[in-house]
């Protein structure tokens, strides 16, 4: 099956805003400013009672933020979705988010890695979770730190 890219985007647009709908934040607030809606995740996030959390609240609280974040570095940044192979992946391709970063390369980010990452190491920082995202894209400063090296392994200097 090939990747339907414009399908894909208009699905992670569509789930974007109804999650700051469902948290309170309207679509047009959100579409002036993605970062208006950092509170009202953080919020849910942080009263969640997480541990009682079975696999599907699990894999929506994951596409949720997923959609977050990527929306958050397109409408911010302006990176897009893209396809990249992935061998591993079932249909050997995943989405990803697309930047040129501050020094002119661009970066792929896998969403659902960002948020992974964050989810692993409690309590979910919903700020965290972007800043992160905007590293490895190459978006937050001019220099990355080698923690985030999207080419390869951590080196030092």
């Amino acid at each position: 099956m090939e990747p339907d890219l414009h399908s894909w985007a208009v699905g992670e647009r569509r789930n974007v805003l109804d999650l700051a709908d469902v948290l309170g934040v309207s679509p047009e607030v959100y579409l002036a400013e993605p970062a208006s809606l950092v509170p009202a995740p953080q919020d849910y996030v942080s009263r969640a009672p997480l541990e009682e959390f079975e696999q599907a609240d699990w894999i929506t609280l994951h596409a949720d933020l997923m959609s977050y974040v990527a929306d958050y570095a397109i409408r911010k940044h302006g990176a897009r979705w893209n396809v990249a192979d992935d061998p591993t992946a079932p249909r050997g391709y995943r989405y990803v988010v697309e930047a040129i970063g501050r020094d002119g390369q661009t970066r792929q980010l896998g969403p659902l890695r960002a948020v992974a990452r964050e989810i692993v190491d409690l309590p979910i920082e919903i700020t965290r979770m972007l800043a992160g995202a905007e590293l490895t894209l190459g978006l937050a400063s001019g220099v990355l730190p080698a923690t985030h090296s999207p080419t390869g392994p951590t080196t030092t200097r």
